[in-house]
């Protein structure tokens, strides 16, 4: 059953390559269908793969191999909420160890250009600490991260 509200994501020509990733990488994630192009089209051929369904942590997703013409950009990322270190590390790692990019305060992308948030729930506790000192000496020490450190986090935090 097609879900009522789905996120399409665009790629050029690598849907599939993409949702494969995803399946692999984060949990509650799975391809549910491949559907090619029944004619040719302005970036493809007939039989080509034009359309992947797929859910990325439980959220519906549709790739569509558009071609070239639109890039993801950081107005659209995934949050990801994560338990400790070992998650974050490994998620992060995943995303940027298979041609991605590092960016800052916990955000990176994918190598097709898809834009994450691997967020440890520690930090997101801490940056709303009813404690305005500790929140902002958390939230100075984020700034300063590319992949969040929980450790460094909360130590910050208790100041």
């Amino acid at each position: 059953m097609v879900s009522k509200n789905t996120i399409c994501l665009w790629y050029n020509h690598d849907a599939l390559d993409a949702a494969s990733f995803y399946a692999d990488t984060f949990p509650d994630s799975a391809i549910k269908a491949v559907h090619t192009a029944p004619g040719d089209y302005p970036s493809g051929k007939e039989g080509d793969v034009l359309t992947v369904e797929f859910t990325v942590m439980g959220i519906p997703c549709l790739g569509l191999n558009g071609g070239p013409h639109f890039q993801h950009s950081e107005a659209f990322s995934f949050q990801v909420s994560t338990d400790d270190q070992a998650e974050t590390d490994r998620l992060w790692n995943a995303i940027v160890g298979n041609g991605g990019q590092e960016s800052a305060c916990g955000w990176c992308k994918d190598k097709w250009g898809l834009s994450w948030q691997i967020t440890p729930r520690a930090l997101i506790e801490a940056i709303g600490d009813p404690d305005q000192a500790a929140a902002k000496r958390a939230f100075e020490a984020m700034m300063t991260m590319g992949k969040i450190d929980i450790a460094a986090i909360e130590a910050a935090r208790r100041g």
